[in-house]
């Protein structure tokens, strides 16, 4: 299967548009600024838009230079952009760079808040002007009228469009007169923020306070607006070209009421609820403020509209491409960032065509013969002490987008793409206490709780009172309800109609299976003997009208035909993607799945990929032969393979979700590329990789399972304090702790955010002090090809995935090197591997130990492959198929530049989580930069993470005398670069008994002044350095509290003494005003 390509025509039309006084052919060098790491509000999505917009840019041979730290991502890969630039996307780095590159234009809307942002700060300055850069598409003028609230408003009012009652307040005095002018409750918003940030629904002058106070942390503007919760929220996804040619591409509509952020929300292309007047209303109100905005590209606009009148609002425009419009461009098949990026270069709609159809021109508005359904990801029990509210401001990690011929099958089929153990709405497999509560409180849970109250005693009447979702949606949900309870009333296997029935309205076997106390296999076989199956549809934009060319697909029990076949003669290759992105698997995955596919393709592989995330670059139309957006669940990946008939299965490239299918899979004899199925369990299994390090003498910490909370406290006891504790099967740190006494294990067992109850724990020896070592490795036959071997900043006891990596190692011997590589040899051999594997060891003493090891790509993939100029994944796809060159040496330790990894955290969007590393991961992306030196790499790296370099005031309060001690040497080093310091109490004795200076401060706790908490909340430091004790109790202590407050005001927090360590050693070594500028991937050429 072929899609074509999408060539513009040879002629683009010249100096009609407004934003063509320009000509198009002058512009031979564009600067595209990407997003940085991904982190709430901002995540995959502008990994896709960017890459949309370089093949867009590249096609008219345009060189394209990019600027995105987001070592992950597949923009900053091989074939895309000329020169990339893993530097911070801030206007400092950006000045270097323009000076450096002389970009004759810059496209600012495919990177998100941050691109657009830093592009207003660089036109504000006058550096784009100074330096002669253009800005493509949407103007910067333009892009004001929407940031700039009271414009916004002014400029709508103008041409008679209806807005919120709202004032644009720049201090906290008038942002109480506001409240008071429109009358409690009131929506408090930040502008030029991203994801809602700053936002909240304040209910009096008490609330108002504390929301504005973390608004004005983000931004100098913050609007306060009327209520308008419980309206209706729709969105539409628009197009205008220079030439006011203006179409909308797809209209969306949240399940969730306004109050609660859209990307928090349950949300259906096409809207379901509007009537035709109300869908032409708001149309042609969306073309006319777009228009009179004159914005050039993809944008984004936001109503509210009243369920029981036809009032509306328009709540914002978005001028860039956005999350909504990652979701509009999959759920249409409509290349949205690449026809953006086409339009900012001056081609006018009509001239463009479309590159499903390949008939059509862009100008076409889609039509759908489906639903699409999207659904956020939580992973908030990961953190401490957060609020679980769902709001205004957004808290969710990734989302899945699922197709169907009815909202009830796509709705089902999302919520088992959350991998979350939900066979769907129905059944129901989460215990409420009291589903009163849970249908009135807005968290993650409460979809599932209106579920079962609509399956028990609750009307939809009444949760639509309770809840503000439509009727519609409710009564939808009903019907499925009602399926459940029929299923369950039957007794023993289901009716042919019955099945039916409970297929087409998206129920799984295995869920069936539950209902009717049989098993999956059992309903399978029923389904299959009746000739109950799916068939495949294609995404065509055009529902049928035209004939079109397309690869993108989906299954459905609504059909009596496919709409493709696939010959058995064809060389077929299925990838498995990675589902939605969560903490521990993320855009890295996604990155090595789109790699891998090409590789296939390169050895003579037509490729199918089955995904179900739409922020990812390995779900566009132009990435494979055939892509199936749909369910990672072995039910689906079965139908599928029955339909196209691989060769083999790619299980080791998306993370655990494919990884966990291999087993399951290979069972029912389906052939999988690379290592074989038995020997993944034989590495996940700890009995059985435990076993195998015993026969061959490879070191273990200490470690034991057990069903029962004695034993596992007697064995503590044996090993000592502190161990680490955690459930058998384990991804990211989930539900892991290190505990220090009997107290602190017996709680952990209690507690509710224990995994699975029936699970056995597993208690090993937690070591202390000891550095942690990363193994990326490729093997085939068994037999090591290439490796990277990496260092953790932070010593054991911070997950790997939140640590801050150094490649190549800079503090470890040549014997560890030597000794790492030979135990990485064993084990490849041991476990015969073909393919990618990691393995995470830990060094103390010279002696090592091997904590864990994967036999599919790591997280640090990306990062081992770009850092050493040997693309990894290429490798290892070679391997699964046999096909890698096996004498072939690589070098990937001895080389003249540095990488560092740094996590990006997003506590300030997760109410009261306590911000602090550990043994869990907490992390929602990644960065790396590159320098000549460590110390360049790391401050380049923390500087994208949104570290800033303290001016002054440090704040240090640390637990632990040994601690104390070990830090001395680089406080007395800032002592003497005239840094003054704030401790509290036992550290201030300890500092001024070693002759340094430093003022104290009371805790939090302590209300007396001066006091910690007005020190920060007036942002008087500028650094605060918290490393706690280890205590890890239910307590709120005051450590807490500082590092909280230091989260909510904006203030950079270190919390761990060998990063602390690290970054003062780096402040004091290099000019942080001129780190060095690298390209890449021309300083690979420089390798050693």
């Amino acid at each position: 299967m072929n899609t074509g390509n999408n060539n513009g025509s040879s002629e683009a039309r010249k100096g009609e548009g407004e934003a063509f006084s320009i000509d198009s052919e002058s512009i031979k060098t564009i600067l595209l600024l990407g997003s940085g790491a991904l982190k709430i509000g901002e995540a995959g999505e502008f990994d896709y838009s960017g890459s949309q917009a370089i093949k867009a840019f590249k096609e008219e041979g345009k060189h394209v230079v990019l600027i995105n730290p987001n070592i992950a991502t597949n923009q900053t890969s091989w074939g895309l952009a000329d020169k990339v630039y893993f530097e911070p996307v801030t206007p400092a780095f950006v000045e270097r760079i323009i000076e450096k590159e002389n970009p004759d234009a810059i496209a600012l809307s495919f990177g998100g808040q941050t691109a657009l942002n830093c592009g207003v700060a660089l036109e504000e300055s006058g550096v784009l002007e100074k330096y002669n850069v253009k800005v493509l598409g949407t103007s910067v003028h333009s892009i004001n009228l929407t940031e700039d609230r009271a414009a916004f408003n002014a400029e709508l009012k103008s041409i008679d469009v209806d807005v919120p009652k709202s004032f644009a307040c720049e201090s906290m005095e008038e942002t109480i007169t506001a409240g008071a002018e429109i009358g409690y409750p009131v929506i408090i918003r930040a502008a030029f923020a991203l994801g809602g940030k700053g936002s909240g629904r304040a209910m009096n002058e008490a609330e108002l306070n504390d929301i504005c106070k973390v608004a004005f942390v983000e931004s100098h503007q913050v609007l306060v607006e009327e209520d308008l919760t419980g309206w209706k929220e729709i969105e539409y996804e628009v197009v205008r070209d220079a030439y006011d040619n203006c179409i909308t591409v797809c209209n969306m509509e949240n399940v969730d009421p306004l109050g609660i952020h859209t990307g928090e929300s349950i949300v259906v292309a096409p809207s379901q609820t509007l009537d035709n007047n109300e869908y032409q209303m708001l149309r042609n109100i969306a073309l006319k403020v777009i228009r009179h905005l004159k914005i050039v590209g993809e944008c984004n606009i936001q109503y509210a509209l009243d369920p029981k009148s036809r009032m509306y609002r328009v709540i914002e425009v978005n001028a860039r491409l956005s999350r909504s419009s990652a979701l509009a461009s999959k759920a249409t098949g409509y290349p949205l960032a690449f026809v953006a990026a086409k339009l900012a270069l001056g081609y006018s709609l009509p001239e463009l065509r479309n590159a499903i159809t390949e008939i059509t021109s862009a100008d076409f508005e889609p039509s759908l013969d489906y639903v699409a359904v999207k659904v956020p990801r939580w992973d908030l029990q990961k953190f401490r002490f957060v609020s679980d509210k769902v709001t205004s401001e957004m808290k969710s990690v990734g989302e899945v987008m699922a197709l169907g011929r009815t909202f009830e099958e796509a709705m089902q089929k999302a919520m088992r793409m959350l991998n979350i153990g939900s066979q769907g709405l129905f059944p129901q497999t989460i215990p409420f206490e009291d589903i009163d509560a849970e249908v009135k409180r807005p968290t993650p849970r409460r979809i599932f709780a209106v579920a079962e109250a609509l399956r028990e005693k609750w009307t939809p009447e009444q949760i639509n009172i309770a809840t503000g979702i439509d009727m519609w949606f409710l009564e939808r949900m009903k019907h499925s309800a009602l399926i459940q309870n029929e299923l369950a009333e039957g007794g023993g296997l289901p009716s042919l109609d019955l099945l039916t029935r409970a297929k087409k309205a998206g129920f799984s076997d295995e869920g069936i299976g539950i209902i009717v106390e049989e098993d999956a296999e059992t309903i399978r076989s029923l389904r299959l003997k009746e000739g109950i199956v799916p068939y495949i549809k294609q995404v065509d934009t055009l529902a049928g009208e035209f004939p079109a060319h397309t690869n993108y697909l989906y299954l459905t029990y609504h059909g009596t035909e496919h709409d493709v076949t696939f010959e058995d003669s064809e060389k077929r290759a299925l990838v498995l993607g990675g589902g939605p992105y969560s903490i521990g698997s993320s855009v890295e995955f996604d990155w090595c799945c789109v790699q891998a596919t090409h590789e296939m393709q390169k050895q003579g592989y037509s490729v199918a990929m089955i995904n179900s995330n739409p922020e990812t670059v390995s779900t566009d139309y132009d990435e494979c032969d055939a892509l199936f957006f749909d369910e990672l669940s072995e039910e689906r990946v079965r139908d599928i393979i029955d339909l196209i008939h691989p060769e083999g299965t790619v299980v080791s490239m998306g993370g655990q979700i494919p990884n966990n299918l291999a087993p399951k899979l290979a069972k029912v004899g389906i052939p999988i590329f690379g290592t074989e199925p038995r020997n993944i369990d034989n590495a996940e299994d700890r009995h059985k990789f435990s076993s195998l390090l015993d026969e061959r003498g490879i070191d273990q910490p200490e470690w034991k399972e057990f069903s029962a909370l004695e034993e596992a406290l007697q064995f503590s006891e044996t090993v000592g304090y502190p161990v680490i504790v955690r459930p058998s099967y384990v991804l990211s740190g989930a539900s892991m702790a290190v505990v220090h006494s009997d107290e602190d294990l017996s709680a952990y067992v209690q507690q509710s955010a224990f995994v699975n109850k029936e699970a056995p724990i597993v208690v090993s020896k937690f070591e202390q002090g000891a550095k942690e070592i990363e193994f990326d490795g490729v093997a085939q036959d068994g037999k090591l090809l290439i490796y990277a071997i990496s260092e953790h900043v932070e010593n054991a006891g911070v997950h790997s995935g939140d640590a801050t990596i150094v490649l190549p190692p800079q503090r470890i011997n040549l014997e560890t090197v030597r000794r790492v590589k030979a135990i990485a040899k064993q084990i490849g051999e041991a476990l015969e591997i073909s393919g990618p594997y990691n393995i995470q060891f830990l060094a103390k003493n010279n002696r090592l130990k091997v904590i864990e090891c994967n036999l599919r790509a790591s997280r640090s993939f990306p990062f081992a492959s770009k850092v050493t100029g040997e693309n990894f994944i290429t490798i290892a796809t070679q391997a699964l198929i046999g096909k890698a060159d096996t004498r072939k040496k690589y070098q990937t330790l001895d080389l003249d530049h540095v990488g560092v990894k740094a996590a990006q955290f997003s506590f300030s969007r997760l109410k009261g989580a306590d911000p602090r590393l550990g043994v869990e991961m907490a992390s929602t992306g990644e960065v790396a930069c590159f320098g000549n030196n460590a110390e360049q790499a790391l401050l380049t790296a923390m500087l994208a993470v949104g570290f800033k370099i303290p001016k002054k005031n440090i704040l240090v309060t640390i637990g632990r005398i040994e601690d104390k001690v070990d830090m001395l040497s680089n406080i007395q080093d800032l002592h003497e670069r005239d840094y003054k310091f704030f401790a509290t109490k036992r550290t201030h004795e300890f500092l001024e008994s070693r002759g340094i200076p430093c003022a104290m401060l009371n805790k939090v706790s302590e209300p007396r002044d001066p006091n910690i908490r007005e020190y920060l909340e007036k942002r008087r430091i500028d650094l605060v350095i918290n490393i706690p004790t280890h205590s890890r109790g239910v307590d709120q202590t005051d450590g807490y509290f500082i590092r909280r407050l230091a989260t909510d005001n904006g203030i950079p927090l270190i919390t761990n003494v060998q990063l602390a360590k690290r970054v003062i050693e780096a402040i004091c070594q290099e000019d942080v005003d001129n780190l060095p500028i690298l390209e890449w991937p021309n300083l690979l050429t420089d390798k050693a």
